[in-house]
């Protein structure tokens, strides 16, 4: 469990250092013969960085609670 926490610290420090995330998609916006124009749209993901404070407690929950080994 150990590993893993730490895994989810570092997945939370990470979301709290970038909180956008950008996604690109194509729309074509003409055709003629074998010449197409195309536009690349830009959608952002944006997110709190109270989000990423939030898995890295999470992350040191699951670090310090010792698992049972049966």
């Amino acid at each position: 469990m150990r590993k893993t926490g730490l895994l989810i610290i570092i997945i939370g420090f990470g979301l709290i250092i970038l909180t956008v995330f950008t996604i690109f998609t194509s729309e074509s916006l003409a055709k003629i013969g074998d010449i197409q124009i195309t536009r690349n749209i830009p959608y952002h993901l944006n997110w709190s960085p109270l989000i990423g404070v939030a898995i890295m407690f999470i992350g040191a929950i699951v670090t310090i609670i010792p698992s049972k080994k049966s």
